[in-house]
């Protein structure tokens, strides 16, 4: 869609990057270790002192205590590291259990594991089925996927559901992978909870982040993964072999990034709620339902009272027609269907760019919506 945007001048709200700049200092840092000369290899699994201010920050923000030369791992960007873990940790025969709708990344992660997704429905407002959740378990299961905050509904996944998903990982020795690239980004007071920290699941998960959503750096490729000494090994080797290193001088700047003050992430948090705040106003007065998001920066809306067309031509005709790029719904699903009347839109942009997407959808379905032809 971001192509699609590109060739039709359309406003993108559908990619999850930013329009707006990187902080100042962060990407001093990047020019100084360029200048500096680290433009070379790093260690494969992660610069040292990248390594060790990772592990601090999971100490201090998630709760996580973990040794930077056994247990943590930097990856070229979050999706990297899911896909190096699925494939070191799931093989043919087993399954991989994930929460629909779903970031578009773990399906393919694990058909190239050669192992099976088993995607489980969400429940109403994106709640945790935990029926659904229990009848997926079997002694296949292997690995057991959880985002939250969620992408793409905003959800944030309560510690009682995170103790649900805990049980069951004990009761079938299955390992927990957990996406939290947006843990800095929820809204009205709510708190981040890292699975790690739920009784003993620190031993049997592999927790995942990184730089590109919280610091306005998504073109830097830089992740990571926190995980027990042999979950690790066996991750750092399909690392190695898949990208060797994440890019050296971006690894310096990181480091330097988690050393922001706590304030940063407090003020963070606020700038994204009110963008939440004024998007989510508009779209509703325009006629999209959708669940307030709890965390991340997205909205996963449905458009039925809308349009009759179903997502990928809704899509079309909002980017090509309307001016506005959104992501149709259809591409979190398994089953497309189950998408059909929905589509994604992310606000991590200006706020004179959400203002003037507000603006030019609320002119084009006063005057006539989406047509049927693109």
């Amino acid at each position: 869609m971001t192509r699609l945007a590109d060739k039709h001048g359309a406003l993108n709200l559908a990619q999850g990057f930013p329009d707006f700049a990187a902080p100042a200092n962060i990407k001093e840092a990047a020019v100084r270790a360029i200048e500096g000369d680290i433009n070379q290899y790093a260690v494969t699994w992660g610069a040292p002192n990248l390594r060790r201010a990772i592990s601090d920050k999971a100490s201090w923000f998630n709760g996580i205590e973990s040794d930077p030369d056994k247990n943590v791992t930097v990856t070229c960007g979050s999706t990297e590291a899911m896909m190096a873990t699925v494939m070191a940790l799931a093989e043919a025969g087993e399954e991989v259990i994930m929460f629909e709708p779903a970031y578009e990344n773990y399906i393919p992660s694990t058909v190239l594991a050669g192992a099976t997704p088993r995607p489980v429905p969400m429940g109403p407002g994106f709640t945790l089925d935990e029926e659904a959740l229990k009848a997926a378990f079997s002694k296949r299961t292997k690995l057991v996927i959880v985002n939250t905050p969620h992408n793409p509904s905003g959800k944030v996944i309560t510690k009682e559901e995170l103790g649900v998903i805990a049980d069951l990982c004990e009761d079938y020795d299955a390992i927990a992978v957990t996406d939290e690239i947006y843990e800095h980004i929820l809204y009205d007071g709510r708190k981040h909870v890292s699975l790690a920290t739920v009784g003993s699941m620190a031993e049997r998960t592999v927790t995942i982040s990184g730089i590109s959503k919280t610091y306005t750096a998504t073109g830097w490729r830089v992740g990571y993964t926190i995980a027990p000494a042999a979950l690790t090994n066996a991750i750092r080797k399909v690392h190695d072999y898949m990208t060797v290193c994440a890019p050296a001088p971006m690894q310096e700047a990181s480091a330097f990034a988690l050393s922001l003050p706590k304030s940063f992430y407090s003020d963070l948090a606020l700038t994204y709620q009110k963008k939440r705040d004024l998007i989510a106003s508009g779209l509703r007065e325009i006629g999209f339902d959708f669940m307030t998001p709890e965390g991340a920066y997205y909205i996963l809306a449905d458009f039925g009272k809308l349009s009759k067309l179903d997502d990928t031509k809704f899509s079309y005709s909002m980017t090509i027609d309307c001016g506005v790029a959104v992501v149709p719904g259809s591409s979190f699903y398994s089953d497309r269907s189950k998408g059909r009347s929905l589509v994604r839109f992310s606000y991590s942009k200006k706020d004179s760019t959400l203002t003037d997407a507000v603006g030019k959808m609320r002119t084009f379905f006063s005057k006539k919506g989406p047509s049927p032809s693109n």
